[in-house]
């Protein structure tokens, strides 16, 4: 299954720790920073809702990038 494929999954099952493993490997995927920024922004975000553990490494990856 696509990466793409995988996210839109874990979003109809509203499996959030996914979503977030998910999008981090989006950003690691990613070809260009804006992409990457843009998944790792999501991947935080979604850590955050779920009060998931990896909200803080995902910040401190962010404010390394200029984009927290």
């Amino acid at each position: 299954m696509s990466l793409d494929a995988e996210l839109l999954a874990a979003h109809a099952a509203g499996d959030v720790a996914s979503l977030v493993t998910l999008y981090t490997r989006a950003s690691e995927a990613a070809t260009n920073e804006v992409a990457a920024g843009f998944y790792l922004t999501h991947a935080y975000v979604f850590a955050l809702e779920a009060g998931d553990a990896r909200a803080a490494k995902l910040a401190q990856q962010l404010r390394a990038q200029g984009r927290l």
